[in-house]
């Protein structure tokens, strides 16, 4: 198997749960498709290396959150979320509105908030697989889970149960 075969059955096998986090980090299809391609970009020339490294999805996956945080440093002053969560009027069952709430939450959380509420909750991670791709400590991931979580209650406070849930997650968590 030549380097392009090994590459593009990689891409074949992880594309979806990597456009799943892109999409996840960026809340927009089309960035997403844009970040991940940026990303395969960047990873088919390293694709040597990177092949012989024992879990080259988790690398994709950082380089998926480094290159995230990136362009939302580069952003300019001009480019504002403008979306606000919808009416608090529905009724739970609607799993529709609950995503689209969700969505516009997360958008609103700082980068690294939502790189460790994507990773600890979406992506069901511990906190020390969490901490490893975004290179910083345990504690960090702790402070920085509850912090958006917190924040997440305040964006949109319909959600509450749901949050309950991931705190209790969390300090469940904390206790092993």
């Amino acid at each position: 198997m030549n380097r392009n075969d090994s590459f593009r059955e990689f891409v074949a096998t992880h594309q979806r749960s990597l456009i799943r986090t892109a999409y996840l980090l960026t809340g927009d299809a089309h960035l997403a498709e844009d970040l991940l391609q940026s990303v395969l970009a960047k990873l088919v020339g390293r694709w040597p290396k990177v092949a012989r490294l024992e879990h080259p999805e988790a690398y994709a996956r950082k380089a998926l959150l480094n290159q995230h945080i990136s362009w939302r440093r580069r952003r300019t002053a001009s480019e504002l979320p403008s979306a606000a969560p919808p009416e608090h009027a529905y009724w739970t069952e609607d799993r529709a509105v609950v995503r689209i709430v969700m969505r516009q939450a997360l958008m609103r959380l700082a980068p690294r908030q939502r790189a460790v509420i994507i990773l600890r909750f979406y992506e069901d991670r511990t906190e020390r697989e969490t901490a490893d791709p975004l290179g910083c400590s345990l504690g960090t991931v702790k402070s920085q889970a509850h912090h958006a979580l917190a924040r997440l209650r305040e964006l949109a406070p319909e959600l509450a149960p749901k949050f309950e849930e991931l705190d209790r997650l969390a300090i469940q968590e904390a206790r092993r």
